[in-house]
């Protein structure tokens, strides 16, 4: 065998073992960061009781308070009017004066100790949302990395010509695909994880209303964990739409784009979108569905982002063996000729595009909106 053969092994040798060394690092981080997660909600939890506790001990304190200057006013009657009163009179007043006293001065350190401790939780919990942002991101890059060194990149560089915009677009969907995991991970853990903790918690709430405030009470409670758990539903929902829409299976392109629209709509109630078809709707190779309705949303979604727009239309127009789409916006436009550093929205439909052996035109300037006209070849035998 060759050196230059021993070379090469040595090299995959260590290749192998870094990228090893790598993906054993990234689940260590992953561990930390779950384990930071746990902590804080557990610090959460304590936090919400801790400040209830301080209202309490306030409230209680603010209460002695009055007490106390009712007492200590009583106590300077008897012993200005010492003659009036016989000696029990006056050993009640001043005890109780001084009762009060000690009991507002615990109440008062009780109060310090707690905003103390609400003060420390709530460094702890800075701190540890601090660390699970930093692991989140160390476990992205790792994951670029990973993903980069692992991958063969031979045949999209066969398909783009210019190896900068080659090197950067394959950087970006790898980056793209690590972002949307993390910001899929932080929707459920923020949504309806969230909710299903508080869910768990709000059950104990309510078992502890039944026995202390009877049933009248506990059904409240239950009928607002009802809404707790229809609004985790909800949210549920809308992340698996987001992920892929159920109903393009179900209904098809058009009344998925319309239910789509009409969502859009729903959380941007100052925009308005119209939405028109022409000519035989058809039902298309699932692929192909799932590739215009992204087409469509990402060219809606560049124009609220971007665009800015308050207005838009999306028609369709069906032939026999093609369909025409057009999206259109009132917003600020943009220079088409102009490759921004973040353009790859456009470079991504352009992929899309062809994959599906259309074409697609850009028509706009600055301050004019912007036009896509989309042209699909829809044979359905192929």
């Amino acid at each position: 065998m060759t050196n230059k053969s021993l070379e090469s092994q040595s090299l995959d040798v260590i290749f192998d073992r870094m990228v090893e060394v790598m993906d054993h690092s990234k689940k260590d981080i992953f561990i930390i960061s779950e384990q930071s997660r746990q902590s804080f909600d557990e610090m959460k939890v304590e936090l919400e009781i801790i400040r209830g506790d301080i209202e309490t001990v306030i409230f209680e304190g603010d209460m002695l308070e009055t007490k106390s200057k009712l007492a200590r006013n009583r106590l300077a009657e008897v012993s200005k009017n010492f003659e009036t009163y016989d000696e029990p009179q006056v050993r009640s007043a001043y005890e109780t004066a001084n009762e009060i006293q000690i009991n507002l001065l615990i109440k008062r350190t009780e109060e310090r100790q707690l905003r103390q401790r609400r003060d420390e939780l709530e460094r702890r919990l800075q701190g540890l949302l601090e660390m699970i942002d930093r692991a989140d991101q160390l476990v992205n890059q790792v994951n670029i990395v990973l993903n980069y060194l692992t991958s063969d990149l031979r045949d999209v560089g066969e398909a783009l010509e210019n190896a900068k915009i080659k090197q950067d677009f394959t950087l970006k969907i790898i980056e793209a695909q690590e972002e949307e995991r993390k910001r899929l991970s932080r929707e459920i853990h923020d949504g309806p994880a969230q909710m299903l903790a508080n869910v768990l918690l709000r059950t104990d709430l309510i078992n502890l209303t039944y026995q202390q405030r009877g049933g009248d009470e506990a059904m409240k409670e239950i009928i607002e964990l009802k809404e707790m758990v229809r609004n985790a539903l909800s949210e549920v929902r809308r992340i698996i739409y987001d992920l892929r829409p159920m109903a393009l299976d179900d209904l098809g392109l058009v009344p998925t784009l319309r239910k789509y629209i009409s969502t859009i709509q729903e959380y941007n109630p100052s925009c308005s979108i119209n939405f028109q078809t022409y000519g035989e709707e058809q039902r298309l190779q699932p692929n192909f569905e799932v590739a215009i309705f992204r087409l469509v949303q990402e060219s809606l979604t560049n124009g609220l982002k971007h665009g800015k727009f308050d207005e838009a239309w999306v028609k369709i127009e069906w032939m026999k063996q093609r369909m025409n789409i057009i999206v259109k916006d009132n917003g600020i436009g943009f220079d088409p000729n102009v490759v921004k550093e973040k353009s790859f929205g456009l470079i991504g439909m352009r992929e899309r595009v062809e994959l599906l052996e259309g074409t697609m035109k850009i028509v706009s300037s600055p301050g004019t909106g912007a036009t896509i006209l989309f042209s699909i070849p829809i044979n359905n035998e192929q």
